[in-house]
């Protein structure tokens, strides 16, 4: 996988072992296979609510990345950003926080967020 997070679950004893169970039977090559297979099995059966929601809030699906120079643009056109993503946004390490702070008035994110600690502070207030 190129662009991955980690994830910690807690999961009983005897969910874990059976989870061994199929891995040393072959169904899965490892614990990390299993749990994939059932994340992505989950989110194929609500492909269709994730698009309607998708759809009703706007959202951008995948990865969205703000630069200097598009942030400038937006700033000169008097244009402000309001970024919500399903997936990661990234703001590029060459924007600086003044300019952070003039252009983008929301984020919301249901993945992760990707910017020097620094900006992610300055805009902490409108992160929701």
């Amino acid at each position: 996988m190129a662009d991955s997070e980690k994830m910690t679950i807690n999961v009983s004893v005897v969910d874990l072992g059976k989870i061994d169970l199929l891995v040393e039977e072959g169904f899965y090559s490892n614990r990390t296979d299993f749990i994939r297979t059932g994340i992505r099995n989950q989110l194929d059966k609500h492909t269709e609510e994730v698009k309607q929601s998708v759809t009703r809030k706007t959202m951008v699906v995948g990865v969205v990345t703000y630069g200097r120079n598009s942030l400038e643009k937006r700033r000169e056109a008097g244009e402000k950003v309001s970024a919500w993503v399903v997936g990661s946004l990234v703001i590029a390490d060459d924007v600086p926080v003044e300019l952070a702070l003039d252009t983008i008035e929301s984020i919301k994110v249901y993945g992760v967020i990707k910017a020097k600690q620094k900006i992610k502070d300055a805009l902490a207030d409108r992160i929701l």
